[in-house]
């Protein structure tokens, strides 16, 4: 899979190079925020993951109300379920909307192969956090439509039926807590979301968490070994591994699905998931609608502290950009500056709000009210990160090698949680001394 994403990347860059740029849609063209809505027009396709928004017309609102502000413009949407996956096929040639999310699987360098500058990252990361995160020679080539606590979204009904009122401080604690869930209540204390995949890629926002560090996911670049006990990613892919191979997941992870998971949380027959902070009004709103108490849904952060406190790390959500071959720019980062700026999605969401200056929301009083550190993720040597686990064809940031890790824990794979995690240092270690680290 790996392998096949980097040949794609690799098409996709020459294709790009060969663009003749007519229509609008010419390489190094700066999607520009429009000065005069009247003078924009033209019909844009928008990919989303929200295909829940879709069906129950919550996007055809918002697509409404910018209408409003922008009459010449028509937003069109296109869920994907796999959004991930089906969207590493459609940049494989340039038809993959005009606004899109930008892939977890993509890296920061790879950015202006495939998506139009927005402007200078001076500028813009006086208006909006995180644009750090998408910046490459100055320019920014993505933006947040919201930031991202991370933690364990979880029915604390089922946690209260199984004895639990405090947040386990240690991963120990975490599984021991499963295990009292397991015993007493008749609920899946964890579901992997396996067979979705991108939820098994939230783990690794996890770095940082275990040991309060905020440079922990740079240092990977200096790091010979990460997976080597006390590291933060032996300690997060330990707990997975140590969760799933003591039967505390669901029993058949090929089956999961994502949206029935949410119904499932509601209901209370799901104890936990880790998910990001965007998770928490999505659990609360299948609550309502099976009729249960939103509040019952809760979230926690990583098990672990460091000088007596919970550490969670603070990143952006998807980022969105313009499609480089697009022909309708204006169009398209009108639709962005508006969503992001003027739509109240974040607001509405229970989400941490890009925009300078927006305060938490309440789903994170948990958080304010437990003394819970927000930190965020340092970026200076993201670049060689990347670099290593592209040569490494691990790939830290997308399901693969995770899904790998869970079917070793239950069996379908050969090896255990040792010889696996031996496996991953030296195709790191292997990596980073080809390119000289």
């Amino acid at each position: 899979m790996r392998k096949s994403w980097m040949a794609l990347v690799a098409a996709t860059a020459v294709a790009a190079t060969a663009c003749s740029g007519q229509g609008g849609g010419g390489r190094g063209e700066i999607a520009a925020p429009p000065s005069d809505p009247a003078k924009v027009s033209g019909e844009i396709t928008v990919l989303t993951n929200r295909s829940d928004q879709i069906a129950d017309g919550t996007l055809e609102k918002y697509a409404e109300e910018f209408g409003e502000v922008y009459p010449g413009v028509k937003v069109k949407f296109e869920g994907l379920t796999d959004y991930e996956g089906e969207t590493k096929i459609r940049m494989n040639t340039e038809n993959y909307g005009d606004v899109l999310l930008i892939p977890n699987s993509l890296s920061v360098e790879q950015y202006p192969t495939f998506f139009a500058p927005l402007g200078e990252a001076g500028e813009l990361s006086k208006k909006f956090d995180y644009t750090d995160h998408a910046t490459v020679d100055g320019q920014v080539y993505g933006l947040a439509n919201i930031g991202v606590a991370n933690g364990f979204v979880y029915n604390k009904a089922v946690w209260a039926k199984a004895g639990i009122t405090e947040w386990p401080a240690t991963p120990e604690e975490f599984v021991a807590d499963l295990r009292k869930i397991r015993a007493r209540t008749d609920a899946v204390p964890y579901y992997t979301n396996y067979k979705d995949g991108w939820p098994l890629t939230n783990w690794t926002n996890a770095i940082g968490s275990p040991g309060c560090d905020p440079g922990s996911y740079d240092s990977l670049a200096k790091t010979a070994k990460p997976w080597s006990p006390g590291s933060d990613l032996h300690t997060i892919d330990e707990l997975l591994y140590t969760v799933v191979d003591g039967k505390l997941s669901e029993s058949d992870p090929t089956t999961t699905n994502w949206e029935d998971s949410k119904t499932q949380m509601g209901a209370g027959r799901i104890a936990s998931m880790w998910l990001g902070s965007w998770a928490i009004s999505q659990m609360r709103t299948a609550a309502e609608a099976a009729g249960k108490k939103p509040d019952d849904i809760g979230f926690m952060p990583f098990p672990a502290q460091k000088d007596g406190k919970f550490c969670s790390v603070l990143r952006p959500d998807y980022q969105y950009a313009v499609n480089v071959h697009s022909g309708k720019k204006a169009a398209a980062r009108a639709w962005i500056d508006w969503y992001i700026t003027k739509s109240g999605q974040a607001a509405a969401e229970g989400s941490i709000s890009s925009v300078k200056g927006a305060p938490l929301p309440d789903t994170l009083k948990p958080f304010s009210d437990n003394d819970v550190t927000l930190i965020p993720q340092h970026q200076e040597n993201v670049a060689d990160v990347h670099a290593i686990d592209k040569a490494s064809e691990i790939g830290i940031t997308v399901q693969d090698y995770r899904q790998k890790l869970v079917d070793v824990a239950r069996g379908a794979a050969d090896g255990d949680m040792d010889s696996y995690f031996e496996e991953l240092n030296g195709k790191w270690s292997e990596a980073q001394q080809t390119l000289g680290g």
